[in-house]
C-alpha cells in the first residue's frame, strides 16, 4: 500500500451521521476487510506515522479546552489522542496543513474509532484476534523530539 491509497481510504469515512462513529468508519472497515493481511498492516503503520508526527508539544497546546499547559498541569494523553485522530480521519490536506501549522489545530474535538478500522477488518476477515503492533508507537510523548 502506498501512502496516495491510505489518504484515499481515509476519504472513504462517511460523516453523514457524525453522532455514529461505526457509521462513520463502517466504509473503511468494509473495504480493508477485502485486502490482504500485509495491506491492513501497512493502513495501520501509515496511521500511526501520522499520529506519530502529530504527537508534538506545539500541537498539544492547540487542542482547546483539554491543551497541554504545563508539566505540573494535568493533560490527558488519551484526549491528545484522539485529537490528533479528527486530524487524521480528515484527510491529507488538512493534516498537511495542521502538522505545518499547529495553531490551525480543531479545537474540542475527538475521533477515536479511527484507531480501531485495522483491526475491526483484520478481525472480521480472520475470524481470529488482532495481534498486530506497529513499529512506530503513536501514543502521546513518544514523540520525544516533539516534546523537546
Amino acid at each position: 500500500m502506498k501512502e496516495r491509497e491510505f489518504w484515499k481510504i481515509i476519504g472513504m469515512l462517511k460523516w453523514d451521521d457524525v453522532e455514529d462513529d461505526e457509521a462513520v468508519v463502517e466504509p473503511v472497515v468494509k473495504y480493508l476487510v477485502k485486502k490482504s493481511n500485509e495491506e491492513i498492516f501497512q493502513f495501520e503503520e501509515f496511521l500511526a506515522q501520522k499520529l506519530y508526527a502529530l504527537d508534538t508539544k506545539a500541537h498539544a497546546i492547540e487542542i482547546g479546552e483539554d491543551a497541554y499547559v504545563n508539566d505540573d498541569e494535568y493533560f490527558s494523553v488519551d484526549s491528545f489522542l484522539y485529537s490528533r485522530c479528527v486530524v487524521v480521519a480528515n484527510g491529507k490536506e488538512l493534516f498537511d496543513r495542521i502538522l505545518n501549522n499547529p495553531s490551525d489545530f480543531p479545537k474540542d474535538m475527538e475521533f477515536e474509532a479511527v484507531l480501531y478500522v485495522a483491526q475491526e477488518a483484520y478481525e472480521s476477515k480472520n475470524d481470529k484476534e488482532w495481534n498486530y503492533v506497529s513499529p512506530t508507537d503513536y501514543e502521546t510523548y513518544k514523540n520525544v523530539n516533539g516534546w523537546l
